[in-house]
């Protein structure tokens, strides 16, 4: 798969801390210590997007052998969604935001999205997917997210973005550096 070199630059330190995070579960099953429930993934997204755009991206990124926390699928009825989107920040190695145009007006609203963004932002372990945006309009919402390289759709079909997402959580050992 090839990436540019502004998404290699972005994409190494996020690799890196996956890799970090892989090694620590792995002294934890050599030490026979429980090892915590992680996904790869925390899918941030606006909240119209949760049946279209939002799916279609965690659909694929399964299909990819990913596993990803989305509020569609791991929030019971019944449940505070905030405690439960805390518990998928914690438990996700990865942060992706899917950024649409309901995306940057939640933002401009500061409603759920905004705080996953804050925390996803604060750990610095995010990786930004455009769709029907650009750059230049997250800029006028969000110029830290918007500083970050990430994939957009204008480029890349979404099932290619999900393949170069599965590649950069795969465990390892088995991704080829060749």
């Amino acid at each position: 798969m090839f990436y540019t070199p502004a998404q290699v630059l972005e994409l190494t330190p996020v690799r890196e801390n996956i890799e970090k995070q892989f090694a620590a579960e792995k002294q934890l099953v050599e030490q026979h210590l429980p090892v915590p429930d992680t996904r790869d993934y925390f899918l941030c997204h606006a909240w119209n997007d949760r049946k279209e755009v939002a799916k279609e991206l965690y659909d694929m990124l399964v299909s990819h052998g990913s596993s990803v926390w989305f509020s569609e699928k791991d929030v019971l009825l019944g449940s505070t969604l905030m405690r439960e989107i805390d518990k998928g920040l914690a438990k996700s190695r990865t942060g992706i935001v899917l950024v649409t145009p309901a995306f940057l007006q939640t933002l401009l609203k500061m409603g759920v999205a905004d705080k996953e963004l804050s925390a996803l932002l604060s750990q610095g372990k995010l990786v930004p997917v455009l769709h029907e945006t650009t750059f230049e309009e997250l800029y006028k919402v969000s110029p830290l997210l918007a500083s970050r390289a990430g994939l957009n759709t204008a480029e890349d079909s979404m099932s290619d973005i999900a393949a170069r997402l599965a590649e950069l959580a795969a465990p390892p050992e088995s991704v080829d550096h060749a």
